[in-house]
């Protein structure tokens, strides 16, 4: 089967088309005919070297897929060949054919294409979690979405919108601007000309926002504690920029902020029924139009070093998605 490898760590580049060998499923997995793979910062952060716990290369990158279940590894009984699935992966979504714990899979519903699942897991989930269980988002709250046209960004603009929170959002163009305001988002915000902590303070005189979803790191990490209200909380959940973010105890501690971490792999393999549990909830929202995934550019298979560069020159909007 065709796949994209990772030679090395490096830039997008070192990104390949290979064949190997088509996987077979292990007990308790299933092998998906992928018909869409989703692209996740993840990724490129893995391709850099840069992810703590990543793969070592080369390896084939990819952490969520849709696709056709086409072989059933023992002990796999709530699925059967010709089910439509989508699920979380440590990594291989960038091929023809994947194998997937069988436990980390749902089926797609029957409104939603193959391009819209691969968007879904770790999106929405990765949103859902920040928000309400690590986050404590409650109706009437203010939230300070970074990134709010992305991937996760347009997933939790959405969810918290709908919750009944004040939006704020932060992003780069008028275009994703535009697309975070259609999704909910109450006070767009474009930081390339604009400092979002001033209208932060300017809209919530002066007492900053009670939560705020942080994934860049570095001054970005810094000037979001800076937005937060007292007893305020944080949940970081990426390092876009690279450059991991520091943080002191003693500011916290008099300042009564609160800064938690999340990483869907980790808290998937620690403990899937506790990230899983909103599934039904999400997946109602999506089947009924209160949830959107929204789609971006999709790209051929082996056009995926075109697609990572697409996303690393910041022209994405929503998920991106690579076709086998």
């Amino acid at each position: 089967m065709k796949a994209i490898e990772v030679d090395a760590y490096g830039d997008s580049d070192e990104l390949s088309v290979v064949d190997v060998p088509t996987p077979e499923p292990d007990a308790g997995e299933v092998r998906i005919d992928i018909e869409s793979a989703g692209i996740n910062f993840g990724d490129i952060m893995q391709r850099r070297g840069h992810y703590p716990g990543g793969p070592d290369a080369p390896y084939v990158p990819g952490m969520e897929a849709a696709g056709t279940v086409d072989a059933v590894g023992d002990g796999v009984e709530d699925l059967s060949e010709g089910d439509r699935v989508v699920g979380m992966l440590d990594t291989g979504g960038y091929a023809e054919y994947v194998t997937a714990a069988a436990d980390l899979l749902f089926p797609i519903p029957e409104a939603m294409s193959f391009d819209e699942a691969a968007g879904f897991p770790v999106q929405f989930l990765t949103a859902h979690a920040c928000l309400f269980e690590w986050g404590g988002l409650e109706e009437g709250e203010s939230v300070l979405v970074q990134a709010a046209a992305g991937g996760v960004g347009t997933a939790a603009v959405q969810l918290a919108s709908n919750a009944g929170a004040e939006v704020f959002g932060t992003a780069s163009t008028q275009e994703k601007l535009d697309l975070a305001a259609e999704l909910g988002c109450d006070h767009p915000i474009n930081y390339t000309e604009t400092d979002f902590r001033e209208v932060v303070d300017k809209e919530t005189d002066g007492e900053g926002v009670d939560l705020v979803l942080e994934s860049v790191g570095d001054d970005v990490f810094e000037r979001s504690l800076d937005a937060m209200a007292h007893f305020g909380r944080m949940v970081t959940y990426g390092v876009a920029s690279g450059v991991p973010a520091e943080v002191s105890n003693q500011r916290l501690l008099f300042e009564n902020k609160t800064v938690k971490g999340f990483h869907l792999g980790q808290a998937s393999m620690h403990d899937p029924s506790r990230v899983m549990q909103a599934v039904p909830e999400l997946t109602e929202g999506l089947a009924g139009g209160d949830l959107e995934v929204i789609l971006g550019e999709s790209f051929a298979l082996e056009d995926a070093a075109e697609a990572h560069q697409y996303i690393e020159d910041r022209k994405s909007s929503g998920k991106v998605v690579l076709k086998p």
